[in-house]
């Protein structure tokens, strides 16, 4: 089993950042891609950024890119995602998840582990 515990949400007001962390426990991150998604309220699940195990590469939804910054730290098993420039739009649950194999890490549907999500709330 793997566990993943998103910390790190709160109220910021927009301009402003917040840094979320997604510890895993009962396996090691290192070994799965990783994502980050959210949900705000009367809207779908979508996908943020992700970040491969392998080659660390990165990938981001085109409303975040320039602001949010996904990374990995494998000695500590936890997975960042660095929110700057934040806009009252990105208010929603963030969600961490792991993925055994990824082709496309937009889909959720390719994702194995999720956290409990962590709310983030951007006031105008």
């Amino acid at each position: 089993q793997v566990q993943l515990v998103e910390s790190g949400g709160g109220l910021v007001q927009a301009e402003g950042s917040l840094r979320l962390s997604c510890a895993a426990s009962g396996r090691t991150v290192s070994s799965y891609g990783m994502g980050w998604f959210r949900q705000a309220p009367g809207k779908e699940r979508e996908f943020v950024a992700a970040i491969s195990w392998n080659s660390g590469n990165t990938y981001y939804a085109d409303s975040v890119k320039g602001r949010f910054t996904i990374s990995r730290d494998n000695a500590k098993n936890t997975v960042y995602l660095q929110m700057n420039s934040l806009k009252p739009e990105d208010t929603a649950v963030y969600y961490c998840a792991a993925a055994r194999s990824l082709y496309n890490p937009t889909k959720g549907g390719e994702y194995n582990y999720w956290g409990q999500g962590t709310q983030v709330t951007v006031s105008s």
